[in-house]
């Protein structure tokens, strides 16, 4: 039996989301810090402009961390740590607190989760879009 190895996010993947994600933000004027983490939550590529605000760094971090963790973009998400919702208690059961707002994206191969990316800086829309555009780059 034969099984095809899935490439992974590289090093190389990862520089060029940031570079993407950072290229849609400066053509809307937004500066933004950009996080990508590989499947195993481990930090492949990070970007702040001098001029993002300190936190967009912490922010970017945690919104890649919640679409690896739950493997759907953020901006999906939010609706389900509502009280009631099927992940109301999650962000406070976990080491590394969730961040439920637009902006992390994961990053699929073949169909198969191979990482994440996570945009804070502008408005929450804002770093959705630019994260959704860098992601569609590595297609």
């Amino acid at each position: 039996m034969s099984t095809t190895a899935l490439a992974p996010l590289t090093v190389h993947d990862a520089e060029a989301l940031v570079a993407a994600t950072h290229r849609a933000a400066e053509a809307a004027g937004v500066t933004v810090s950009v996080t990508v983490l590989d499947a195993g939550g481990h930090l492949l590529a990070f970007r702040r402009d001098d001029r993002a605000v300190l936190i967009s760094g912490e922010t970017s971090t945690r919104k890649a961390y919640t679409a690896l963790q739950l493997n759907a973009p953020t901006a999906e998400l939010v609706d389900a740590v509502q009280p009631g919702g099927p992940f109301h208690t999650l962000p406070t059961a976990l080491d590394r607190p969730l961040l439920f707002i637009a902006g992390g994206v994961p990053v699929r191969r073949d169909g198969r989760l191979i990482g994440a990316v996570g945009v804070g800086g502008g408005a929450p829309e804002q770093d959705h879009a630019f994260a959704t555009a860098a992601v569609e780059t590595l297609v």
